[in-house]
């Protein structure tokens, strides 16, 4: 599972020189600080810190507990009963309401990990190794910096960012520090799309000219419904949960988990198309696309949400090929004859997911005579695992290659660079969606070329005393 290092036993020396972390936040200030991060060799436990320990943190906890080498340090999370692990203490609201979201808890720890409520102090603390950020998507982005410069290694979840300069910001802080950092983007550890990522780009189904995908869901009628402000529940530091995000009075369908669909903290384009475009990107062998346009709105959806129920985007790439992506909230059924992705080519038609792929030879046309330039091709991941023994869990997969990363100083599956260029293409459907223009995008400079209100939208000003 993972890329193992051929040097288990390098050692590294983590970043020594003097750091300015600049946060002046609440009552805490990170100081400026040597870094005193131990040596790691490969019989060592890596000391883990998590951020965020609701639904898919409490997922990736329980992966990370599965390999030896790793040590649940420390746990933090801003409502209490997440971090003490004690489900009897949660809201019999959550719990009637939207139990499967809530995790099960009652985890075995070796020895009892330490207690945070407010991140700064778990960063503070000299005795974690790295964190696992896996809060709402708006935290991201400060909590990876942070954690950065205060000499941890990360593995954070997707989607990377809320805005494309968030991501760039986290590129450079990490560029100049001595840290791994690992992204959450799950297919990465596929080994269906592993394959492929090394026979697509080099031609095996011939130049594709057209990559698609869609998130189906029906929602209809009523969504997350409509609600009233209220208290939170007890125990529940809802002025932490917001971040630098704008005040505004608790609400029970944004958390614990619907926030997902209010745009000041994600988007299904960042839920979902994150995943999608980032294999379609990583097949085609692309970074990024040099123009975008989005169609869609709350078209039918009568709920408190603010993102769209319906939306269709189109990137074009400069290589001459375009992909497209799909929101269907308000339907249900498949898009594709089979898989969650499909390539056009003009020699045959990939049809891929996790569990497999198959590639199906283009037939004739008209006006030509034709033979088939390929064989037709089927892989399924579940033959490969009776051979290599292997869980097949792609998420697994990620956590086992960054832990090994953290040991090796190798970069990740999925590096922070392909985290960020994967995470824009859900920033950059949704600032078209918005400015309802055809953005000219420039990769290089990561600005666009035809539109000042769209370059408006590539971040936003934080809620004090928040800021990198």
């Amino acid at each position: 599972m993972g890329n193992k290092s051929k040097q288990t036993r390098r050692d590294f020396i983590a970043k020594s020189t003097l750091t300015t972390a600049g946060i002046s936040i609440g009552v805490n200030t990170f100081a400026s600080a040597i870094s005193s991060k131990r040596i790691i060799g490969s019989n060592d436990k890596i000391r883990m810190g998590f951020i965020g320990i609701g639904n898919r943190g409490s997922q990736l906890l329980q992966l990370f507990m599965q390999n030896a080498d790793c040590e649940i340090a420390a746990l933090c999370d801003v409502y209490d009963p997440y971090t003490t692990r004690d489900r009897s203490e949660v809201a019999k609201r959550y719990l009637d309401e939207m139990n499967s979201k809530i995790p099960k808890m009652g985890e075995k720890f070796a020895k009892p990990p330490k207690t945070y409520n407010d991140y700064r102090e778990l960063l503070d603390d000299k005795d974690i190794d790295a964190v696992c950020i896996a809060t709402p998507d708006h935290w991201h982005a400060l909590m990876t910096v942070h954690a950065i410069e205060a000499g941890k290694d990360v593995y954070v979840e997707k989607p990377l960012t809320a805005t494309i300069y968030e991501g760039r910001k986290m590129v450079e802080t990490q560029a100049a520090s001595n840290q791994v950092v690992a992204v959450g983007l799950n297919r990465r550890g596929s080994t269906a799309y592993q394959k492929l990522a090394g026979i697509i780009p080099s031609g095996k189904i011939g130049k594709v000219t057209i990559a698609r995908a869609a998130r189906i869901s029906n929602m209809f009628p009523n969504g997350i419904g409509k609600m009233n402000s209220e208290q939170p529940p007890k125990d529940f530091n809802w002025d932490m949960w917001l971040g630098p995000r704008a005040v505004r009075p608790y609400q029970y369908n944004i958390a614990p988990y619907m926030f997902r669909w209010w745009s000041d903290y994600s988007s299904q384009m960042g839920n979902w198309g994150v995943h999608y475009m980032d294999v379609i990107r990583w097949m085609l062998g692309e970074t990024a696309p040099v123009a975008i346009s989005a169609h869609g709105g709350k078209y039918v959806l009568d709920h408190d949400g603010d993102i769209p129920d319906t939306m269709q985007v189109t990137y074009e790439f400069a290589s001459g090929a375009i992909a497209t992506f799909a929101i269907y909230e308000a339907s249900s059924g498949g898009l594709l004859k089979t898989g969650e992705v499909e390539l056009r080519g003009t020699k045959g038609t990939l049809n891929a997911s996790e569990k497999g792929y198959t590639i199906t030879p283009t037939k004739r046309g008209q006006f030509q005579d034709w033979d088939a330039q390929i064989e037709a091709e089927k892989f399924d991941t579940k033959d490969e695992l009776l051979s290599d023994g292997s869980s097949g869990n792609s998420t697994a997969t990620l956590v086992r290659n960054f832990l090994d990363c953290v040991k090796s100083r190798e970069t990740p599956l999925c590096s922070l660079e392909d985290g960020h260029r994967s995470t824009s293409f859900a920033h950059l459907a949704n600032i078209a969606l918005a400015t309802k223009e055809r953005l000219h995008w420039n990769p290089v400079t990561e600005k666009f070329t035809n539109s000042d209100a769209a370059n408006k939208l590539l971040h936003y000003d934080y809620r004090k005393p928040w800021k990198f």
